[in-house]
This record gives structure tokens, sequence and C-alpha cells, in this order.
């Protein structure tokens, strides 16, 4: 056994072949994406990117008017202490009492408290009031604030008759129970009745002065019942007419920017309470200065108390997109007729047939506004100068070179820059309003780049 040969055996290492991992390369690439995208972004301009949203720009100028009404300060009749038999800013008829004369002050005090007490008001009357209410509450929003005053003023529209009635009433049954030789006096015309007076009354629109308007020595006197007044001093004062105007001063180049434009209305707002209102608007011009008249029609009894009236000239109210100025952008296109617009290749995109050596060719290109005239804004990248465009279904072609303008912003909603149109309604310092829902316009909500300069067609935006 042990003169046996010892056989000795040979073990050749090999090398396991690798097999290819298809989730690591995967991995690698996306990796490599990732860490290439955050250079990019982190060594990049920064873009800011803002949000379409429906807005407004009102263009108003403030100024504060001088109030010019058919009125006439009434004078007394006879010395003595007076009684009203109406309500402030109450309407009366010609041969209503509106006042009384006494030789001394009627105690109204009492009876007012005894007449408060009984007095009702008519179910009719109520039953207005409280569908007002209702309405009013359907209806609304927090965006119409003036409607508040609008209702206020409706309400004491109703009540008022009905507390003139009471009144008229109270001061019968004071008079009879004075023992007192009272005198009574009533309105000559039909009107409404105010107790203040400014000794303007007789002011018109032919006879306004620039001191006018100076307010800092005007002086308005309340007439208050049971005062002591004399013969001829005025003790109310009657307004004729629903008629009435607003005179403000404006400055030369206002007034020749207004009569450029031939304004002949214009939207109103009171800051007083806020209501607005259209009025007929004209050019004054007095020694050298220049005035708006404002004419109205309508809601003159709001304002009879008012010599100075605080008004805004809405000049000019668009409603739309609201976008930067910041965001807009001017591009130039290459402008051709419609009708050279086709479809072709594998997909119903727009394209055109460009004429060849070997005879034509269909190309791809993005349409960026059609005009009332049948013609197209392409982008320059898809054309080029002196490209032959062929006609669908015919032999007439069309040399491209007219170029066009457009204003536009960069839409970034696919995460990279699509020129979009707009079309400027109004503007202030920082914003445009913009036309919506146009075709190859913005839409709410869209994302534009805040700052369009330097973007260029296609650009990847990081959001």
């Amino acid at each position: 056994m042990a003169g046996k040969k010892e056989k000795s055996v040979s073990i050749k290492k090999y090398r396991r072949k690798r097999e290819f991992n298809l989730g690591i390369l995967l991995f690698a690439v996306v990796f490599i994406y990732l860490v290439v995208t955050v250079i990019m972004y982190l060594c990049g301009d920064s873009i800011s990117v803002y949000e379409v949203r429906e807005g407004s720009i009102v263009r108003d100028n403030s100024y504060r008017g001088l109030v010019i009404r058919q009125e006439t300060a009434i004078p007394a009749e006879a010395d003595g202490y007076v009684s009203y038999y109406e309500n402030e800013n109450s309407k009366v008829k010609a041969g209503e009492y509106v006042y009384a004369i006494s030789g001394e002050p009627l105690d109204t005090e009492a009876e007012s408290g005894e007449e408060a007490a009984e007095t009702s008001v008519d179910p009719a009357v109520l039953g207005g009031i409280t569908l007002q209410l209702q309405n009013f509450n359907e209806n609304y929003s927090p965006e119409d604030f003036s409607a508040v005053y609008a209702l206020k003023n409706e309400m004491a529209t109703s009540l008022q008759a009905v507390y003139s009635e009471t009144r008229t009433q109270q001061l019968g049954t004071v008079i009879e129970q004075s023992g007192q030789e009272v005198a009574s006096y009533a309105a000559q015309r039909d009107g409404i009745v105010a107790y203040t007076v400014d000794g303007m009354e007789g002011l018109t629109k032919d006879t306004f002065t620039e001191k006018d308007f100076n307010n800092t020595e005007y002086e308005a006197t309340v007439l208050s019942d049971q005062t002591k007044i004399k013969s001829g001093d005025p003790v109310y004062r009657m307004i004729t007419s629903e008629d009435w105007s607003v005179i403000v001063p404006l400055e030369r180049e206002t007034a020749e920017d207004l009569t450029a434009e031939e304004v002949t209305s214009i939207r109103v707002r009171a800051d007083k309470d806020s209501e607005t209102m259209w009025g007929d608007f004209s050019i004054i011009e007095r020694d050298g200065a220049y005035y708006g008249c404002l004419d109205f029609d309508n809601s003159m009894i709001r304002y009879a108390g008012e010599r100075f009236l605080n008004i805004e000239l809405i000049l000019e109210d668009e409603s739309g997109l609201k976008i930067p100025k910041s965001a807009v952008v001017e591009e130039e296109f290459y402008v051709i007729p419609k009708d050279y617009i086709t479809t072709g290749g594998n997909s119903s995109a727009d394209g055109i047939m460009v004429q060849t050596r070997g005879g034509a060719e269909f190309r791809k290109v993005d349409i960026y506004n059609e005009t009332d005239g049948g013609d197209v804004y392409i982008s320059r990248e898809d054309l080029d100068d002196g490209d032959v465009l062929i006609r669908p279904d015919s032999t007439e072609t069309y040399t491209v070179g007219k170029k066009g303008k457009l204003k536009g912003v960069y839409n970034i909603n696919r995460g990279y820059a699509v020129f979009k149109k707009v079309t400027v309604l109004c503007e202030n310092d920082e914003y445009y309003i913009v036309q919506e829902g146009e075709e190859y316009g913005l839409s709410n909500y869209d994302h534009i780049v805040q700052n369009g300069a330097g973007i260029t067609p296609e650009e990847v935006v990081f959001q």
C-alpha cells in the first residue's frame, strides 16, 4: 500500500460570470438624473411662479364736490317759537302744514311719549318691511356691502310716512291742549322739506364760483323744534325737484383727457354710503378753471342734507385675469394664411406642407393666434424665411416671410415654457387685467413665469 504512487488532483478556479442587473442600472440612471436636477436647480437662476387668478382694476379719482339743487329757503311768516309737523326730508304736497308758530314753547315731549306708546305700524307696511329683510338676507353678498345702505334707505322711506302722520297728529293734539293762539303754515308747492340752511340755496350751475368750493368758512344752520325765530328768518328749506348736480374741480389735463375721450356719463361712488350711481357728465370752463358737472335725476333725497359730497369718479372698471406686468413679454412670429394649415402624419395635429426638392413634407406647427382676417401666428422655430408652403388640395403656394408681434406670457403648467398670448384690457402700475377665455390665451389658475424676460420657448422650468 505504501508503495503505491499517490494520485494528485488539480483544482482550477473559474471566475463566476456576473449577470446583468437591470434594477441597478435603472436606479443609477434615476440617481444621476436627480443629482443633475438638484445641481441645475441650485446653480440656475431662480424662477418665480405666479398663479393666474380672476381680478379687477378700478381707476378712479376722488373729489370733494359742490352739490346744487333746485331749493329755496322759506322765511317765517311771524315771530315766535317754531314747531314742525313733518320729519326731516319728508315729501309734502302743496297745502299741507309744515310748521306752526306759537307765542310760548309747546310741550311736545310729554305728548311724544304718550303717542309713541300708542303708535303702531300698519300690518301692510310691516309685512313689506319683513319681505325686504327676507330678500336681503337671501341675496346678501359681503362683496356688495353698499346693499346694506340701500336697505336702510328703503326701510327709512317705508317708515317715514307712518312717523310723519303720527307727528302731525301729535302736534295737533298739543296745540289743542296748549290753550295758546297758534298759527299753522302750509307748503306753497309740492316738495321735500329739510331743516338745514346755509345761504347757498340759490346757487346754480351758471352762478357758482371758485370760492364756493372753499369750505373752511362754511356754516350750516340746523333748524330745531321749539326754537325762537323772527319773521323773515329761514324756517325750513324746500327742495322742489329730484334733479340735482355735483360740481367737481378738475385739473386741466384731466378735463382735456375726458373731453378727448368724449365721456358723456360716469359711474360715481359716494363716500358717505358707498352707493354707486350713473350721472350725465359735462365739462364747464370758467375763469380759466375747469369743472366736471355730474347731473343726476334720482337719489337726491339721500343727500338732501349735504352741500359738499365726497365722491369717486370711476373712470375705468375692468374685470378679467389679473397678471403682473413683469410676466408680459413681446415675441415675434411668422404670419401665414390659415388656409395653409392642414393635418397629417400619424396624428390629427395641426401642420403645414413645406415644399422640398423631392416634393413636399408635412411639418407639425403650433398656432399662437388667429386673426379676424384669416391669418395665424406660427413660431419662428418651426419655419424659416423663404420656406414655400403648399395649400392643401391646391397648387397655390405661399412664401414665408411676413412677421407679426404678440404680447403674451409663458405658461408653465406642463413644466416647460409655452407662450400664451394676452389681450390687455386695462392696467395700473403693477398689474394688467387681460381677457379671460380667449382662444390661445390664459385660463384661471394657470401657472406662469412671473418675470418673463430671459425665458425661451420650451425651456424647462423648475417650480
